[in-house]
């Protein structure tokens, strides 16, 4: 006889709690590139309010972090371990430059000493080697771990955001401008894809891939295909009809002009006087009415663009709380070095070992909300077909819906190439 699992009669089984757990990404619930950017840039800006390598060293945790949970399978993905080893070299600069040149910090601790090269009288106060104190080299490794978080945390919005995807996000009036600057934003994390496909390629042929003869002979084919993927990305968006103005009256094209000309020079003026001590006065006004000007400009100079967008980024709540964990931790690191000024910038005269302030430290780990909140990706690696946020390939059949407004042979497009989008054309559907 078998134990029955029913429930009672009339009585109904209790509901089971579901987890709270980030949904999987797809193409409608995909976040905003731009929400990406703003939670990187409020990153770097905590970065730059601070000299502490212990909180240096915990934004660029939190960011890794966030890429591993995060990024997708795309080329630009693999871009942050390329932006790690830049950060590595940009010290390592810092600290040769330190030694070689001098630095203007005093020093008690002598290290060692270089032979110093006598210079003219034209050129005081630049030294060539001399004296290497402790000081100096410290002081020259903060400024340079500084640097390298600053980098880092743009490598992870280049990691973790579709650059085709934030062009639809522009206003009208910088359009043009916005497609050479994605053009130049998939330079990078392409031509590191390019290098990795290279250095598999020797690895298995049994060829190294270290040394200055193996970078010679990886260095032209990967400026060659940058070359032929400029090309053709040029000749796909020529064929999709990127670049078409409409036409507009002079008087409203030279209002455009000066409204936008006058609103950065406004908002130059403005963030000059908040940074002098005796700006403070004008430096808001100036700084509010620049701002207002430009917004006024783009949005005139906006009914120049005569394009439609395909499937709109909606910024929802997952959107807003990326973005926002970004931006509180810029503010609280900003409201931070007023109240923990020592802590956030340690001193190195005298030497000082470094603190990590509760506060400022418990800020930056907000920045690990993305992780949580924002959509899973498929697993690294997955095939295509397993629901990826990227459009479908140019291949795909007219029954699946309008995915790309280009044809497929170059007959019919009569300009692009069949392989604009292979060769990192971004197609229709992620920028239209």
């Amino acid at each position: 006889m078998t134990a029955s699992t029913s429930a009672p009669a009339g009585r109904t089984a209790p509901a089971r709690r579901r987890p709270l757990r980030a949904p999987a990404a797809t193409r409608s619930n995909a976040l905003p590139a731009g929400a990406w950017w703003l939670w990187a840039l409020g990153l770097a800006t905590a970065a730059s309010r601070t000299t502490n390598p212990l909180l240096l060293g915990l934004l660029v945790g939190v960011a890794g972090y966030v890429v591993a949970a995060r990024r997708t399978d795309a080329p630009w993905a693999r871009s942050y371990g390329a932006f790690i080893r830049i950060g590595l070299f940009v010290v390592a600069v810092r600290l040769l430059f330190s030694v070689f040149l001098g630095s203007p910090i005093p020093g008690t601790h002598t290290v060692f000493t270089l032979p110093e090269v006598p210079l003219p009288d034209w050129a005081k106060g630049v030294r060539l080697g001399g004296r290497v104190t402790a000081e100096q080299l410290v002081f020259a490794l903060y400024d340079g771990a500084k640097l390298a978080t600053l980098l880092i945390c743009i490598g992870a919005a280049n990691s973790l955001a579709n650059p085709a995807r934030l062009l639809k996000s522009l206003p009208g009036a910088l359009y043009e401008a916005g497609v050479a600057v994605v053009v130049a934003m998939t330079f990078a994390p392409n031509m590191v894809a390019d290098v990795m496909r290279l250095r598999t390629a020797r690895r298995l042929r049994g060829r190294p891939t270290g040394g200055i003869k193996a970078v010679l002979q990886i260095g032209l084919p990967v400026l060659e295909g940058a070359l032929e993927r400029s090309v053709a990305v040029a000749a796909s968006m020529d064929a999709r009809g990127y670049g078409r103005t409409a036409q507009v009256p002079p008087a409203i094209r030279r209002t455009t002009n000066v409204l936008t000309l006058g609103g950065l020079l406004g908002v130059c003026a403005g963030t000059y006087g908040l940074l002098a001590a005796q700006g403070a006065v004008y430096g808001v006004p100036l700084l509010i009415a620049g701002l207002v000007a430009a917004l006024a400009g783009l949005r005139l100079g906006g009914a120049r663009s005569v394009r439609t967008r395909y499937r709109p980024d909606r910024w929802g709540v997952r959107a807003w709380l990326v973005a926002g964990s970004g931006v509180v931790v810029a503010v609280s690191m900003i409201w931070a070095g007023g109240a923990y000024g020592e802590a956030l910038h340690p001193g190195v005269v005298p030497l000082t070992a470094p603190v990590l302030p509760l506060w400022p430290a418990a800020a930056v780990l907000i920045g690990l909300l993305p992780a949580v909140v924002a959509p899973v990706p498929p697993p690294v690696g997955a095939s295509a077909g397993a629901g990826p946020v990227n459009a479908a390939p140019v291949g795909a059949s007219a029954a699946a819906g309008p995915v790309d407004a280009a044809p497929t042979n170059a007959a019919s497009a009569g300009a692009a190439p069949a392989n604009a989008t292979s060769a990192g054309a971004p197609n229709s559907k992620e920028i239209q």
